[in-house]
């Protein structure tokens, strides 16, 4: 009898599938505290975000400084760990909802290896190691396609609500969330069966503008500050004529290589052509809900510039179009494709505790993660050396670990003033102030800007040693303050 069940036991896939994505956020997050890199630009900016709560900030939505804020406040801890640790969970979450979203239409195992898929992107593998806003915003996206699907099977008012509710809360985490409803409509135009209804429709649309609507506020109330930063961002406006960026467009396709996996993000192209020719409706429309993503996003690129994430929304649809095809087609290229991804992402969280180490053609491989504490220990020797409290910068990069490396001491960080519109977020919020009556320590980079430069007394300088400001020349100056509330910095 024993060997009769033994022999007659199948692991249910949904548990299987499940585990794998337990196991590997569990490996991650086991090996995340012992990672050697500093914060990055981004990390360190979107960790103060969480120190001044608001409704948004100057290049972003609000959510991801509520999360880190929520985070460290229940940890009792602003270390990097606990500033990372939502990435691996947040990761997490979005492959279990996809598991659901593929049992949908697909079969068990070809739904859990979408979902094992998904955490073993390479983009994703990065992504539950730091933490940016396309981790905060592609749980909510995941769970938008799901609830999507639910209300072309038939009316509910309730799973409208919810999709709303998922696109806003998306929305606040990344603005990137507007191309779902523009592909879902394109999708709606061009495949009756993946309408919803007009009413559902309507109440998705009413929760999400609810939800969206106090950053909308916020950003009327700030001059439209992050709108100004996306254009800058676009680079269409700074352009007088059309210069096309051949090679820029090219440098983004090739990384959507290593976004999604070299061997599956071919093969998605080759489903994606497939399926526009027989597929089935469901897979013709997760065509329409990643497809005009990548189709976007590579013009912006052709147009001016794009960064290899900027299309990370198009690859939930990816993985659950892909997965299944090859599960049906090709199995053995599932394999490769699923092995060659995991063995990145078991290598990557390996790879960070190394990153003062490791090096290729002499240059750290984590060099633009590592450098930045003690660039901002520096600074912060030098003050206390001088007796001065005030510290003045103008690089973003440089203010944003200043402010987190700082944060438990008795010193305050301010930009030098803008001249024209803030070209940061320290800059908008944190411009040093008229009314201070004692000198600053002044941070001054390479031959960078030096306000009364006759006033200036020289405190030191110095070349950082290996990472992100390798071969930079740093000077610490101290300047009276009327040399600084008077602005002219950039």
């Amino acid at each position: 009898m024993q060997k009769s069940v033994a022999s007659g036991w199948k692991p249910e896939p949904l548990v299987l599938g499940l585990a794998a994505v337990a196991f590997i956020t569990i490996y991650r997050l086991v090996l995340l505290p012992l990672a050697t890199t500093d914060l990055f630009v981004d990390e360190a900016q979107y960790w103060q975000w969480g120190q001044e709560l608001d409704w948004g900030y100057y290049s972003k939505p609000p959510l991801i400084g509520w999360v880190l804020r929520a985070v460290t406040d229940l940890a009792g801890s602003d270390g990097p760990f606990w500033v990372r640790l939502p990435g691996a969970i947040f990761h997490a979450a979005a492959a279990v909802l996809i598991i659901g979203v593929a049992r949908r239409y697909a079969d068990p195992v070809s739904a859990a290896f979408c979902g094992i898929a998904y955490l073993t992107m390479p983009a994703i593998g990065v992504g539950s190691l730091l933490i940016s806003t396309d981790t905060i915003l592609l749980p909510f996206w995941a769970a938008s396609v799901w609830l999507y699907l639910r209300l072309t099977d038939g009316r509910s008012a309730l799973a409208a609500a919810l999709l709303g509710l998922c696109l806003g809360l998306g929305f606040l985490g990344k603005y990137a969330a507007i191309y779902f409803p523009l592909c879902a409509a394109l999708g709606a135009l061009f495949i009756p069966a993946s309408r919803i209804a007009a009413r559902d429709a309507a109440i998705a649309a009413a929760v999400f503008a609810a939800v969206a609507a106090p950053n909308i506020v916020w950003n009327l109330q700030n001059d439209l500050i992050t709108v100004a930063h996306t254009a800058d961002n676009v680079g269409w406006i700074k352009k007088p004529g059309l210069a096309l960026n051949d090679s820029g467009m090219l440098h983004f396709f090739g990384s959507q290589f290593m976004v999604m996996g070299p061997l599956l993000f071919a093969s998605f192209l080759l489903a994606g052509v497939w399926t526009v020719a027989r597929g089935d409706w469901q897979a013709r429309w997760l065509v329409w809900m990643s497809a005009p993503i990548l189709a976007i996003v590579t013009t912006q690129a052709l147009l001016s510039k794009a960064y290899a994430n900027w299309a990370v929304t198009a690859y939930v649809a990816a993985i659950l179009l892909t997965v299944p095809w090859l599960w049906r087609r090709s199995r053995r290229l599932l394999w490769a494709a699923l092995g060659v991804n995991l063995v990145l992402a078991l290598a990557l969280p390996v790879a960070v505790t190394q990153a003062t180490r490791w090096r290729v053609g002499g240059d750290l491989v984590f060099e633009r993660y590592t450098g930045r504490a003690e660039l901002s220990e520096h600074v912060l020797s030098a003050a206390a050396a001088a007796g001065l409290t005030d510290i003045v910068a103008v690089e973003r990069q440089v203010l944003a670990d200043l402010f987190y490396t700082a944060r438990d001491r008795d010193v305050t960080i301010f930009s030098l003033p803008p001249a024209g519109r803030p070209k940061n977020f320290y800059a908008q919020q944190h411009p040093y102030p008229t009314g201070r009556s004692t000198p600053s320590l002044f941070v001054r980079m390479d031959g960078g800007v030096l306000p009364c430069a006759d006033a200036a007394e020289e405190l030191g300088r110095w070349t950082p040693g290996p990472g992100a400001y390798d071969g930079r020349m740093v000077r610490v100056y101290r300047l009276p303050p009327s040399c600084l509330a008077a602005g002219g910095g950039a």
